[in-house]
């Protein structure tokens, strides 16, 4: 293996297991803003764990290590083809290692690679500089807070904003529409890169551009500063909070850039990021390849601090449950209550979801609890195990839920960023459960899995596959109760109301 090769892994690896030190004490300040005994603190409490988990067991901290991608600065006269496969090579080895998850995915057959190469995966930028040094930026943005990138293109109207017309104000009111209907589904509290200008696809990529710098950076455009000022302050006045659970901060940072664009074409893009920001880079020695330098302090300099404050609320209703579940279990639920569940669930992402309306299940489903999850998983001669295990966002299997739980009897559903008006009638009707457990906390949630039972359809790759798992002590919130509550349309609708405050002009 190369020295480039080699040092490329570690930038892998520290960039999926280490959270840098800017991006710790955003969530930190996060921490601060909030009551500890509430929904939103609780979450940022376990986010803490979550951060030292997975720097201390040097593991994904989620499992959604998303499309790596590469920002390449070389000298002139780099052999950039060399450096392209032998960066391909550690992001293979780095995901037989269990760095990262198997997440590259063909298009037209849905087939996983399971080394996560493949076309256009990884993601790779290379530019060259006049400095006789090497510097390799990453970022792994998730497939749950990518889903929730948006384009504008101006003149538009905006829901509870009215017209967003071709100026800065147009471009505020775009952002503030971006950060609410991100909602929790995902991962907030988060980040946001906002691009300017450019085409359909430039403007993509200065929006995650934005993503690359510092969290408490100054922007050296003074209308661009006060944009993001005014972007930090009042976005965390729409009360989503964190997990989209309602609270006091949504947005941990807002990075603003702008590019030239052409008459016809007015493009504000937003490229959304979920607290779980893993972006790192190294500075590599011209010839030899070695590391010099991390683009970003470390996060092992500001450690998280973990322990709970005394709680002062009023009493919150925690219930132990063991699957499977019963209707009794599952109808004395109530939106925010704390479920510790204990016994057997199943994981059912996209692909099972889809099988299902029109399959049987292999393994009886009555009573049982299906976790909206794709696994890292790692085998050895004792079997398989569980080395980062988060909840996926739930909105994608809208369209089945409802239907599967009718089919089979499912008691209860696991996810985060809830569900739609489909799920929450058959939830009513046939007595089920939505549990929103924390985006992210992968390490935290792999701790409460004791075992890997068995699993069923390999074919569709490891996230994808059908893992029966043994669980203890897995908690998660009830946001979607079987007498047709629901607190995700709840804090939507809070929040649409406090967008709309915001509609008259700021910047002229």
């Amino acid at each position: 293996m190369s020295t480039f090769e080699e040092s490329m892994y570690k930038l892998i690896v520290e960039t999926s297991t280490n959270l840098p030190a800017d991006v710790r004490r955003a969530i930190a300040a996060a921490r601060e803003e909030e009551d500890r005994a509430t929904r939103a603190g609780l979450s940022l409490t376990t986010i803490a764990q979550n951060i030292e988990m997975a720097e201390c067991n040097v593991s994904p901290i989620c499992q959604d290590t998303g499309m790596p991608t590469f920002i390449v600065h070389t000298p002139v006269g780099a052999n950039q083809i060399v450096m392209k496969q032998e960066i391909k090579n550690a992001v293979a080895r780095a995901t037989k290692d269990g760095k990262l998850r198997t997440n590259s995915v063909d298009s037209l057959t849905g087939a996983n690679t399971g080394d996560n190469l493949g076309a256009g995966t990884p993601v790779i930028h290379f530019e060259q500089w006049e400095k006789d040094v090497v510097e390799a930026k990453l970022i792994l943005k998730g497939g749950g807070c990518e889903n929730k990138n948006i384009q504008y293109s101006l003149p538009c109207e905006l829901e509870g904003l009215g017209k967003a017309g071709r100026d800065l104000d147009g471009i505020r009111k775009c952002v503030m529409h971006a950060v609410y209907q991100a909602q929790g589904q995902g991962c907030s509290a988060g980040f946001i890169g906002v691009g300017i200008g450019g085409d359909r696809t430039t403007g993509y990529e200065l929006a995650k551009h934005q993503l690359f710098r510092s969290a408490d950076d100054v922007n050296p455009i003074p209308e661009l500063r006060q944009l993001e000022e005014y972007v930090m302050d009042k976005a965390n006045q729409l009360g989503i909070g964190t997990m989209g659970f309602g609270g006091n901060v949504t947005l941990l940072g807002c990075k603003v850039g702008v590019n030239n664009r052409l008459p016809a074409s007015f493009f504000v893009s937003v490229a959304y990021n979920c607290w779980a920001f893993r972006r790192q880079g190294v500075v590599l020695d011209g010839t030899t390849h070695e590391i010099k330098e991390w683009s970003y302090e470390g996060g092992s300099s500001v450690p998280m601090k973990t322990e709970a404050a005394e709680d002062t609320s009023a009493p919150r209703r925690e219930i132990v449950l063991k699957a499977p579940l019963s209707e009794e279990d599952v109808r004395q639920l109530k939106v925010g209550d704390v479920v510790i569940l204990n016994g057997e669930m199943h994981t059912g992402r996209d692909a099972l979801h889809k099988y299902l309306m029109d399959h049987d299940s292999p393994v009886d489903l009555n009573g049982g609890v299906i976790y909206h999850c794709g696994p890292v998983m790692l085998k050895d001669d004792d079997g398989w195990h569980v080395k980062a295990a988060g909840p996926t966002t739930s909105i994608r299997e809208e369209p089945y839920q409802g239907d599967i739980i009718q089919k089979f009897g499912i008691r209860a559903v696991i996810g985060k960023g809830g569900m739609g008006p489909k799920t929450l009638a058959a939830l009513q009707e046939h007595g089920g459960v939505y549990l929103n457990a924390v985006g992210g906390a992968a390490q935290y949630y792999a701790e409460c899995i004791k075992g890997v039972k068995s699993v069923d359809f390999m074919e569709f790759g490891i996230p994808e596959a059908m893992w029966h798992l043994d669980v203890e002590g897995f908690a998660a919130i009830v946001t979607m109760d079987s007498h047709g509550n629901s607190l995700h349309a709840e804090v939507e609708q809070s929040s649409k109301q406090k967008l709309a405050q915001f509609k008259d002009p700021v910047f002229k």
